[in-house]
């Protein structure tokens, strides 16, 4: 049972499991002097063919696709997108096919093995320049992909709709429960990228649901669309709004002043490593973290860069999920 499952014992939300949890916590030593940091390992999540924050958020998803009885996901990303590899991978292991609308990026090795995969996954891949032809191609893609008088179900970029961030509000229950446990303490902040969204806002509604003080610290790394502290908690009641609906009760509400984001690691643009988060993601290898420079890079930069002015035990989300 999960623990939304748990504290709701009326929820009319379905869930198929699709890894393993809780993800392990522990104490992270020689990673980012003065402070007193701690991981989860949520690269460790996923029992199939990819693993990190992207298959939590389908364990919702995937069930709610069944329940509107859609075959086919039409979702987009750039071309190295972890979201439309775990989304194809996953989504057929469900009988359902996945359309990706794929967006130019910044290119080195990392991406061209991730589109690699992406082309061997069995997913229909579109690419386009920009984001703009993106768009202008979308109402295209979703009526040739009409299949028994349904259209595809579109999902955002990352999955960060309200179904999707369920997977954080569960996450943040997860967390909640592992302190309780003894096996981390109440962290001051918990600290993840931003390329969509959803992994912030469910932190942001789960953590408050389950009574921590914890206060989400989001690092912006996609500059495609607005990701900042209102979106986010946009996105933060929307997911409110979906529990509600679904018998959860009234629920606490999200405000811009509940978390706090910032896209001053993002670099130049999407996609593009930053000297800094080059160098935290060689200095993580060396401590047997499998990291990259786009999300995870980004993230231990700016928790290096912040380390004097973050009080308390902090959380750092290693939502990288490679197999």
């Amino acid at each position: 049972m999960t623990h939304l499952h748990d504290r709701f014992g009326a929820l009319d939300l379905e869930h198929v499991p699709l890894g393993t949890g809780p993800t392990p916590v522990r104490r992270l030593d020689g990673l980012v002097d003065g402070v007193d940091l701690w991981l989860k390992d949520e690269s460790r999540f996923g029992d199939g063919a990819w693993a990190g924050n992207k298959v939590r958020k389908l364990e919702w998803i995937l069930p709610e696709a069944r329940r509107r009885g859609t075959r086919t996901l039409f979702t987009v990303g750039g071309i190295g997108t972890h979201w439309g590899l775990a989304c194809a991978l996953y989504g057929a292991d469900h009988g359902l096919r996945t359309v990706l609308g794929l967006v130019d990026q910044p290119v080195d090795d990392h991406v061209r093995q991730q589109l690699a995969r992406l082309e061997a996954s069995g997913a229909e891949l579109h690419r386009y320049r920009n984001p703009t032809r993106l768009k202008l191609a979308a109402p295209w893609l979703i009526a040739r992909n009409l299949h028994g008088g349904r259209l595809p179900w579109y999902l955002p970029a990352g999955g960060s709709n309200a179904v999707g961030s369920l997977g954080y509000v569960e996450t943040a229950l997860e967390i909640a429960a592992q302190v309780q446990a003894g096996d981390l303490p109440e962290p001051a902040t918990v600290v993840t990228a931003i390329g969509s969204g959803g992994t912030a806002a469910g932190l942001a509604l789960g953590l408050r649901l389950a009574g921590l003080r914890t206060r989400v610290f989001g690092v912006v790394v996609n500059d495609a669309f607005a990701l900042d502290a209102p979106v986010i908690a946009g996105l933060a009641r929307r997911t409110a709004g979906l529990l509600t609906d679904r018998g959860a009760g009234e629920l606490p509400r999200i405000a811009a002043e509940d978390l706090t984001t910032s896209p001053d690691w993002l670099g130049r643009t999407y996609g593009d490593p930053t000297p800094a988060s080059v160098a935290m993601v060689e200095k993580a290898t060396g401590l047997g973290l499998e990291l990259e420079p786009v999300y995870t890079g980004k993230s231990l930069a700016a928790i290096a860069d912040l380390a004097d002015t973050l009080d308390g035990p902090v959380l750092w989300l290693n939502t990288h999920g490679p197999r």
